[in-house]
């Protein structure tokens, strides 16, 4: 059970309605209420009564959100001085990252980002997009990477949080390259003969961006789906071993294509992604600490050609504003 669940319930009960709840909680409705599904299941209780609508809550139901409220206001209390005791680092800088770009972008993004401000302790977490943002926006870190496109937006307000591009990473779908040098896999497959399909799960990010991308190409795949996980690593590794066809980003394969082990597949269902960095706006009452200022302004420095066009973020409403020119994926100049 995740604490996370516990939220997400007293939200729920409290905005009484599941759209709502899944907008405060940043996540989409399907995911709202699979996380709310596990929470029951974890319980072994039905903790909402579904033939009413709105949903009401059961007699276990109001048992659990009283035991829910007196436990996470524990969990802050305990949070809070733990904060306030002596010997905790507080130049510290945390991250919230996906697990491909902390495979890809973030290593050499680091390496830079410390040559050019001074060696830092830092932290990340790592998880999918969803889990990443949610860390981000209920305080468990200072920044946050992950990917944006103007058909699947990150959520986030413009007007709490400051936005910045550092790149753009391509999703294409790779084949094995068989002895021949050709793709294992003839893509888009024909009607009597299906691409065995590796796809992604529907909380991975990719999911998504893999439907767009099929559907921009010049003509319907013929697929036939066969496995699917959220880790575009084991998509990489299943793809290799010549299990199928899957959706990957460009530079997570780089490698593998110059090697010629792995081979993109023509035909334009490549979709394209930024990459994006956001933190949230220094105020008054919640100034940036000086290591992590220190830092954005070094990525405002750094990437400024990528964000000349990027004054106004809104992606909350559905808008964005990608008028930057297409670039390669890069992780900073080196000094």
């Amino acid at each position: 059970m995740e604490t996370s669940w516990l939220e997400d319930f007293v939200v729920l009960v409290e905005s009484n309605n599941f759209s709502k709840a899944a907008r405060i909680r940043h996540v989409t409705q399907p995911a709202f209420s699979r996380r709310i599904q596990s929470l029951e299941a974890w319980v072994g209780l039905e903790l909402l009564n579904r033939s009413t609508y709105p949903p009401s809550l059961t007699k276990a139901g109001q048992h659990f959100y009283t035991q829910a409220q007196d436990l996470l206001n524990r969990i802050g209390y305990l949070r809070l001085s733990s904060n306030e005791q002596p010997g905790r680092r507080q130049d510290t800088i945390s991250f919230a990252v996906p697990h491909t770009l902390s495979m890809t972008l973030f290593p050499g993004w680091l390496g830079n980002a410390e040559r050019a401000v001074g060696a830092m302790e830092s932290r990340m977490r790592v998880g999918n997009v969803l889990d990443a943002v949610l860390w981000f926006v209920e305080g468990g870190c200072d920044v946050l990477f992950c990917y944006h496109h103007p058909q699947q937006p990150i959520q986030l307000d413009p007007e709490r949080y400051e936005v910045l591009t550092l790149g753009e990473e391509s999703l294409a779908p790779y084949s094995a390259v068989g002895k021949d040098g050709k793709p294992v896999y003839e893509w888009p497959g024909k009607p009597q003969r299906p691409v065995p399909f590796l796809a992604y799960t529907s909380s991975a990010y990719f999911a998504r961006m893999s439907d767009i991308a099929m559907r921009q190409g010049r003509s319907s795949p013929h697929v036939k789906r066969i496995f699917d996980t959220e880790l575009s690593e084991v998509q990489r590794r299943m793809v290799l071993a010549c299990n199928g066809v899957s959706f990957l980003p460009g530079q997570l394969v780089a490698e593998d294509v110059k090697a010629r082990r792995l081979i993109k597949l023509d035909g334009g269902w490549d979709v394209t992604m930024q990459i994006r960095a956001y933190r949230e706006r220094p105020s008054l009452g919640h100034p940036a600490r000086p290591q992590v200022e220190r830092l954005w302004r070094w990525i405002e420095q750094e990437f400024q050609g990528l964000n000349q066009s990027l004054t106004s973020v809104t992606v909350d409403k559905g808008g964005s504003d990608d008028r930057n020119p297409k670039q390669r994926p890069r992780q900073g100049k080196r000094s």
